[in-house]
């Protein structure tokens, strides 16, 4: 069984900072891509960041140069580091992972709880 859980998510005023964490663990035999995504009330869940197994990053535009994703291989975890926060990034922040279980033959997609992110203006 594989889970992904989140953390650090909470409130901030706006042009603060949050670092987003997301550990994988459970039967993983390696890990492909590993990302973060979120969803605003109603609306749709949208990437936001990416990393690949091989260190390659994409960004949404509306993030660039604002948020950074970095990873973790050893500890199988993905982080989100989130700089000048705007209330239009309020939304739940969901982690994603592309996992290869052991013993298994192809790499399935799971993915976090969520965690809440609330930027006040």
């Amino acid at each position: 069984q594989v889970r992904l859980v989140e953390s650090g998510g909470g409130l901030v005023q706006a042009g603060g900072s949050l670092r987003l964490s997301c550990a994988a663990s459970g039967s993983i035999f390696s890990i492909n891509a590993m990302g973060w995504y979120r969803q605003a009330p109603g609306k749709q869940r949208d990437l936001v960041a990416a990393n690949t197994s091989g260190g390659g990053t994409h960004y949404t535009d509306s993030v660039k140069g604002q948020f950074t994703i970095s990873r973790d291989n050893a500890k199988n975890t993905v982080y989100l580091q989130m700089n000048s926060l705007k209330p239009e990034d309020t939304a739940v922040y969901y982690c994603a992972a592309s996992i290869l279980r052991d013993y298994s033959d192809y790499h399935e997609d799971y993915w976090g709880q969520g965690t809440q992110v609330t930027v006040s203006s």
